[in-house]
């Protein structure tokens, strides 16, 4: 076969990495693909090989470049469709579809002893060559290999087919993604194309017990190249592919000083030592209704009042229920939305991954400069991360990544119960800097609310156990409650004498 090329080739030194026209993939690889190389896209029908495909070619034809989709198992037709449906355009990419011409997979061909799998098979490599010389592309799609694996029927015969179109297309000075949809070998990645391939990227799709399929890819290979390994979730969109890299903490410090957060209530803040600091996580436990999400709420609107940033992941809630009921308390949080201080955001339990969810936060760290950062609660959090193997390792590598940005964190963990024992199903107290923990108790004949500070690794804190009350002011903390035992456990005893509790204050007041 020829090898020439009017292909500019620079020094095998000085070689720079091309894009695959997906941001997220080209920062697992490092910034992207090595040119002039040989490289196999697996997964099963539905994984996104095709649409990756088309990134792939789009970039290379952004910049300048000649680009050639050769498909064996897509009609012009089918192709179109999957471009118009994502919005793009294939107008200066090359399309050759290889049961148009006169081949093997031509309908029109007879299919008779006289053409034995050995011809067929050689005739379609040479009708693919001829086209490739014709083009001299710089950048080659091959959809799919299922068709050739079909055709050679033997795997030596195969392998020197795929070794000699490697060979072919490195003195073309040519980048070359195969695609192998992985179903001429009943599903089994194929090991000899992982050797000869220069790298190996392995898409799967996952079908979830309930809600949508999940989808994640994983480079396998990428030879004399760094790449981030470990699976990394992705989402086909309108436009293309998504690919959120996994998420690394080590990779990301910034400078920051660890002063105290206020929340702007004094008694509050005094439990902590004057705040929690910033670079660290705060989880507010509790049963449902003892006043969680009106405490992060109270850190909220302090952030906002100093010309702070904050986000709130709204999991459980409606937020237009939270808004109503922050309103009660005398907390503005569509002033807080209107002047950009407040990013709201209401998580659809059934549509997320964790690796989508991390590339949001990192979002709005990075670029909307957020200083808090609240999620309520981490039951939703858990919910919609189901069947999710290792999800305590990754909230723990989120909660680095957001302290060593010098962002305060606020994770709110409803316990379940509501009075006596109480547990919760993702226990990460061990991962909190800092534990505030609310109580129900029942003093002259009414539900009253407790709080103490269970542990704060930022420095000193107070031990006693307060009373709680939210009325249509806001939160007010009240004396220490030394007249009760047992409040953490549930069910506390009434042990001194008439005493001072928090009552209600009059409208005004």
């Amino acid at each position: 076969m020829p090898a020439t090329s009017d292909h500019a080739a620079a020094p095998e030194g000085r070689r720079t990495k091309i894009s695959t026209g997906v941001p997220g993939l080209d920062d697992i690889l490092g910034g992207g693909l090595a040119p002039s190389r040989l490289y196999l896209t697996e997964g099963m029908p539905g994984s996104g090989k095709t649409t990756l495909a088309l990134q792939f070619l789009i970039a290379g034809r952004d910049a300048g470049e000649r680009c050639l989709y050769i498909t064996l198992s897509e009609t012009q037709e089918e192709l179109d469709a999957v471009v118009a449906s994502h919005g793009l355009s294939l107008e200066g990419i090359d399309v050759f579809e290889l049961g148009s011409a006169d081949t093997p997979f031509s309908p029109d061909r007879e299919m008779t002893l006289l053409h034995p799998w050995e011809v067929e098979l050689g005739e379609t490599i040479k009708v693919i060559t001829d086209q490739i010389e014709r083009i001299n592309p710089a950048r080659v799609v091959f959809d799919s290999l299922s068709e050739m694996r079909l055709l050679a029927q033997d795997a030596l015969r195969y392998r020197r087919q795929i070794l000699a179109l490697k060979q072919f297309f490195a003195g073309r000075r040519a980048t070359v993604l195969l695609l192998d949809d992985l179903t001429g070998g009943g599903g089994v990645q194929d090991l000899q194309l992982h050797s000869i391939c220069h790298g190996v990227i392995t898409l799967e799709r996952l079908t979830l017990d309930f809600g949508p399929a999940r989808r994640r890819m994983q480079v396998q290979k990428m030879r004399g190249s760094d790449f981030r390994a470990g699976y990394h979730d992705l989402v086909i969109r309108q436009g293309g592919l998504d690919i959120f890299p996994r998420l690394v903490a080590a990779e990301h410090h910034a400078p920051f000083k660890g002063d105290p957060v206020p929340s702007g209530l004094p008694e509050l803040d005094a439990l902590l030592g004057g705040g929690p600091l910033r670079g660290t996580c705060t989880l507010i436990t509790g049963p449902a209704g003892a006043g969680k999400t009106t405490i992060a709420l109270q850190y909220i609107a302090a952030a906002g009042a100093r010309g702070e940033r904050s986000v709130l992941y709204e999991f459980d809630e409606r937020i237009g229920t939270l808004m109503s009921r922050a309103a009660q308390q005398g907390i503005d949080l569509q002033a807080l939305i209107d002047s950009g201080q407040l990013l709201l955001r209401q998580i659809d339990p059934a549509e997320v991954s964790p690796g989508q969810f991390s590339a949001m936060l990192r979002r709005e760290v990075e670029q909307e400069d957020v200083r808090l950062v609240v999620l309520d609660s981490l039951s939703g959090y858990e919910s919609a991360m189901p069947q999710e193997k290792q999800l305590i390792l990754q909230m723990h590598e989120m909660l680095s990544y957001l302290n060593q940005q010098g962002v305060a964190t606020l994770l709110i963990s409803p316990q379940q119960g509501l009075v006596g024992g109480m547990h919760t199903n993702l226990n990460i107290s061990y991962i909190a800097d800092a534990v505030l923990l609310l109580r129900f108790f029942e003093a002259e004949g009414e539900v009253r609310k407790a709080l103490a500070v269970l542990k704060n690794r930022g420095g000193a804190h107070e031990h006693a156990i307060r009373e709680l009350r939210i009325d249509q002011t806001g939160l007010r903390i009240g004396a220490p409650l030394t007249a009760f035992q047992g409040i953490l456990t549930g069910t506390p005893s009434y042990v001194g004498q008439a005493g001072p509790l928090l009552a209600e204050r009059p409208p005004g007041g």
